[in-house]
């Protein structure tokens, strides 16, 4: 299934797109979609309803943030060899996590802010994996199954606020509208292998990114069980993976966003986003 949250800011209601391609509205069925609304079981029943019975709803209508909110919005970083070759770093023996504000959480079509005292605004396309069961050591061979979905995540990134201001990397990563997530939660049943997804970033209709997520360093498998030794994975938690080559930073020279810059960006089979940048408002 394609589940997605439509409806206007702050009013989002949960929905679906149908195999003929309209959006059909679940609001009947589940209240939203966030924590154990998205476990492994709760989604395994929604496949279950007859989407052809459920109201339809129409073509244009804004969508939101696939996820409601999230108890952990958790990343890895330098997760891609071509990328930690273009940071200037050497391959992580072990998975470099950190943590991306829920607060960051946006639409896929929204508007990116730039925070004030923006310098190095940065996109950064993630394949986002879904928490659907509660993971505490588990095994690489069954980690997958701790996985309800799948979903396309711009990790929007402040270069400077991350790198050069001191501390951890979260303050470059969590401004408001630096999670767009979505269009869809798909569920994990229809990503077989997430490990041969291409994905791809353009800004201004250029080509930025394009790769794959077998460059990856560390496997889903792999992630999962690695941080379910470290911390509880709760239902609902969302780990945006790792990007690959060709961010800003890694122009020669840097590229960084500025204000009336538009992201296209893409996972396979995990649907499109686009995000026009503005400037912080005042």
């Amino acid at each position: 299934m394609k589940l997605l949250r439509f409806g206007p800011k702050g009013a989002e209601k949960p929905g679906c797109l149908a195999p003929d391609g309209t959006i059909r509205d679940l609001s009947s069925v589940t209240s939203d979609f966030q924590g154990d609304s998205v476990s492994v079981e709760a989604l395994a029943k929604l496949a279950q309803q007859d989407l052809a019975a459920l109201p339809a709803v129409p073509a244009e209508t804004r969508l939101g943030a696939a996820l409601a909110d999230v108890p952990n919005f958790h990343c890895v970083g330098l997760n891609y060899a071509k990328h930690a070759a273009e940071s200037g770093a050497e391959p992580p023996a072990e998975p470099v996590l950190f943590g991306k504000a829920s607060t960051a959480l946006s639409g896929p079509f929204d508007p990116v802010v730039l925070p004030e005292g923006a310098e190095k605004g940065d996109w950064e396309v993630e394949l986002g994996v879904v928490i659907g069961r509660e993971a505490s050591y588990v095994s690489e061979a069954d980690a997958l199954s701790y996985v309800s979905a799948y979903c396309t995540i711009n990790d929007v990134s402040e270069r400077e606020f991350q790198l050069h201001r001191g501390g951890t990397w979260t303050k470059g990563k969590s401004a408001p509208t630096f999670g767009p997530l979505g269009p869809w939660l798909v569920t994990a049943d229809e990503i077989p292998d997430p490990q041969a997804l291409g994905l791809w970033t353009k800004v201004n209709g250029q080509v930025m990114q394009n790769s794959s997520t077998s460059d990856m360093i560390f496997s889903i498998a792999e992630i999962v069980s690695y941080m379910s030794r470290f911390m509880l994975l709760r239902v609902g938690d969302v780990i945006a993976t790792g990007t690959p080559e060709g961010v800003g930073m890694g122009q020669k020279p840097p590229r960084y966003l500025k204000p009336g810059d538009v992201m296209e960006l893409e996972v396979e089979g995990l649907g499109a986003q686009r995000q026009e940048v503005v400037a912080f408002p005042g």
